[in-house]
């Protein structure tokens, strides 16, 4: 048997044998109860028959056992009797003289015979209350004293109710408290089906040992699962939440904590919020994860949501390893292609026996490597890391037809201490400002035609041990109305279809480690209103704490034949 019709039953029963025992004492003692309250009410009666002046008069004036029956069939005795009898409903009302000797009866034949009931008590001067069968039958009556002026007892008032009325009154009443009970029995039942209804809604049809043993298993996978797993209720409070989960999304609340009160950022709150199938990244303090989330229902109705967290922060890391293997890559495959070039020229000159152009040639590129020209003013920058970094973004930027170049404050004679940090936050930076302003080009390969220029500026200064670096570029500018949202996760016009959790998170991750050193990247002018050097946006970051004095060789770099010096 399930155990919502054990409750049922046991409900039920509970009210039952409630009901059984309640009405049972009631009705156990309507019988007395309404044998009193009738001997209550003759004993009323015969109290107010028994105060009139009229029949005191009556009954004084008719003593001893010489009475003329005649005379007492239409006195008045005999009408306030009969009147009293009609009004009150009573069995009888029977009025007797100081010998017992009735003056009044509901049978004229009785007239003047003594009554069939002891009435000594009450002829001593006091109230007889019982139940008696007399010659109308048994009945519960009442008997009074009838009193004169002077204290002289000269009769009574007998008043009489059928006990056949009073065992109709009580199965009248039996009848009304059984329906009732049968009403209450009624209602207990419907109350107990409702809360069995409400029961198997809130369990989803679940039995208390299926329950138990889902909670089990829930437990179980949920904390072995290596992604983190939130779930809230229609009314958004947290309901389940896995220890990984907690570890990813750093919240340390209980559950039964409203949503809105885990501290979650806007974007995993926008995630939470509306169901995202789609994975997106979202950056929680130093790791960065991919959200998605999903409405739960069951039986139509709404149970909430469900959110999971994947940890993706290995990845990105792993991501930045490649870049910088790709940026290596173009410049080695844009050097090839510049030494293939520069042999092609030299063997076409030696071929047709111009050596004196040759010679000139080779004196030109005297003291150049491969990707010397790429980028002028190269040897400003001293530190090994960024020398080698900007001379592959140079390479990088050509391939797409745009021209690297390094501003005229350029200067770094210092060695990197957190050379992952500048490069992710530069090399975002770099990268962004390349696809901006090689956007447009006909043919970005080809270079962009002789009336366009498209150009990044890279300019990178020491102060102490910090580090701050500004990146320009030619292109459109920053199209948002506010500059500070480009910042924001997800925040991109280029498609990531291909991109697991999206684009638009470079900037902000570029942000998010800047600010974790102490230093800050923020929009310096966002371009495209014609007032900057270039005409696109221009970014500026510091980044404090992130160089050390360089040694002697820390100094050597390559120079332009490829020698360290």
């Amino acid at each position: 048997m399930r155990l919502r019709t054990q409750v049922l039953l046991l409900q039920l029963a509970v009210i039952a044998v409630s009901l059984v025992v309640g009405f049972g004492v009631v009705i156990a003692g309507a019988d007395d109860r309404v044998q009193r309250e009738y001997a209550q009410r003759a004993l009323s009666i015969a109290q107010s028959v028994a105060a009139d002046a009229e029949v005191r008069t009556e009954v004084a004036a008719h003593p001893g056992t010489q009475v003329d029956a005649a005379e007492l069939v239409d006195g008045p005795l005999q009408r306030q009797a009969a009147a009293v009898r009609a009004r009150t409903g009573a069995l009888f009302v029977v009025i007797g003289n100081d010998r017992g000797i009735r003056l009044a009866h509901p049978e004229a034949s009785k007239l003047a015979e003594t009554v069939s009931t002891d009435s000594s008590k009450v002829l001593s001067g006091s109230d007889d209350v019982n139940t008696e069968r007399g010659t109308l039958g048994e009945s519960v009556r009442a008997k009074v004293p009838v009193v004169t002026d002077d204290g002289r007892v000269v009769g009574f008032i007998s008043v009489g109710v059928s006990t056949q009325r009073l065992e109709s009154e009580t199965r009248s009443d039996i009848i009304a408290t059984s329906l009732l009970a049968l009403a209450a029995l009624g209602i207990g039942a419907l109350g107990s089906a409702l809360l069995a209804r409400r029961w198997r809604r809130l369990t989803l049809g679940l039995e208390s040992d299926e329950l138990a043993e889902l909670v089990r298993e829930q437990n179980a996978v949920l904390h072995s699962m290596a992604d983190g797993v939130l779930a809230v209720d229609a009314d958004g409070i947290v309901r389940v939440i896995n220890d990984r989960a907690r570890a990813l999304l750093d919240i340390d609340a209980p559950t039964g904590t409203p949503a809105a009160d885990l501290g979650l950022t806007p974007r995993v709150a926008g995630v939470l919020a509306t169901p995202t199938d789609e994975p997106l990244a979202a950056s929680i303090g130093e790791r960065v994860v991919l959200v998605s989330s999903h409405r739960v229902r069951a039986d139509g109705r709404d149970l909430g949501m469900v959110l999971s967290v994947i940890d993706r922060t290995d990845v990105e890391a792993l991501s930045r390893e490649v870049d910088s293997i790709r940026s290596m890559s173009t410049a080695l495959r844009a050097q090839r292609h510049e030494t293939a070039n520069r042999l092609h020229v030299l063997a076409g000159l030696l071929r047709h026996g111009h050596a004196d152009e040759a010679l000139a040639y080779l004196d030109e590129l005297a003291g150049t490597g491969p990707g010397g020209r790429l980028l002028s003013g190269l040897d400003n920058v001293r530190e090994p890391h960024l020398h080698a970094f900007l001379d592959a973004k140079a390479a990088q930027a050509r391939e797409r037809g745009v021209t690297l170049r390094l501003g005229d404050q350029t200067w770094l004679d210092a060695t990197l201490t957190e050379p992952v940090v500048v490069t992710t936050v530069l090399g975002n930076l770099v990268d962004n400002a390349i696809e901006a302003a090689a956007d447009g080009t006909p043919d970005a390969l080809a270079g962009p035609p002789p009336d366009e220029h498209a150009d990044v500026e890279v300019e990178i200064i020491a102060d102490g041990d910090t580090l701050l670096v500004s990146v320009g570029d030619s292109g459109p500018g920053i199209g948002f109305d506010d500059p500070d949202d480009v910042f924001a996760e997800g925040a991109t016009t280029k498609s990531g279809a291909s991109v697991p959790g999206g684009r638009g998170m470079g900037l902000a991750l570029a942000r998010q480690i800047a600010r974790r050193s102490g230093g800050d990247l923020w929009v310096a002018n966002p371009g495209g209103a014609g007032d900057s050097d270039l005409g696109g946006a221009l970014f500026v970051a510091r980044l404090p704490g992130v160089l050390a004095p360089a040694s002697q060789d820390d100094h050597r770099v390559p120079d332009e034949q490829g020698d360290r010096r």
